[in-house]
């Protein structure tokens, strides 16, 4: 499996950016943002999104570097159906002491956030796993060593497909979904951050034992 960047497709492209065969530098525009309206109240939709769309069960792996500057400054991965329907894992920038690691979750037009405190650094890699409507996200600070963020389903793919005691049996044909890399600056700051090192393959993700 290749990741072609010149078959992506933008969702609310930045003002600058720069898109080169094998990776993408981006400043955000202030004022962007994925979130509907769980607690806050607020539907938003704007933020940055490069996309590829695939019906298959993949892996998909990236690197992303980063110098935020203002309160919820993200940049990360994304899984977009459509506005209702998706969702991000990003690390959050908070304050000079802490960054929150974490996802949205968005189904049927309700976001859920989950979050952890790390210390502030300035580059992290993304794994991102499809078994049919159901996803695992990994995070990494090296590259190397991945651990595991969140398993989720989106609803709108259907029912998951029973897979208990089989070896690691192959799934029926799949949706397509789109699928990428996002960043966003919900305030009124702007950041620029880089995506490199993509790797598309064959679904790393097994069957549950």
């Amino acid at each position: 499996m290749t990741f072609d960047l010149s078959a992506a497709r933008w969702l609310n492209p930045p003002t600058e950016f720069n898109l080169t065969a094998d990776s993408l530098r981006l400043t955000t525009d202030p004022a962007t943002d994925f979130w509907q309206r769980s607690y806050y109240g607020f539907r938003n939709d704007n933020g940055h999104a490069l996309l590829l769309e695939s019906d298959r069960n993949f892996t998909f792996t990236v690197r992303t570097r980063f110098a935020y500057t203002t309160q919820f400054d993200q940049c990360g991965i994304m899984v977009y159906l459509d506005s209702g329907n998706w969702c991000k894992a990003s690390l959050e920038y908070e304050n000079e002491a802490f960054s929150r690691l974490g996802s949205v979750v968005t189904n049927h037009g309700h976001s859920d956030w989950a979050t952890t405190d790390i210390a502030l650094v300035d580059t992290l890699w993304y794994r991102l796993s499809r078994r049919g409507p159901d996803f695992l996200i990994e995070s990494s600070l090296d590259g190397v060593d991945f651990r595991q963020m969140r398993v989720f389903h989106l609803h709108a793919l259907g029912e998951t497909t029973p897979e208990m005691g089989q070896a690691d049996p192959p799934l029926p044909p799949v949706q397509p979904v789109s699928f990428g890399v996002y960043a966003c600056s919900p305030l009124e700051g702007s950041f620029t951050a880089q995506f490199d090192d993509f790797i598309l393959e064959e679904c790393r993700w097994h069957a549950h034992q």
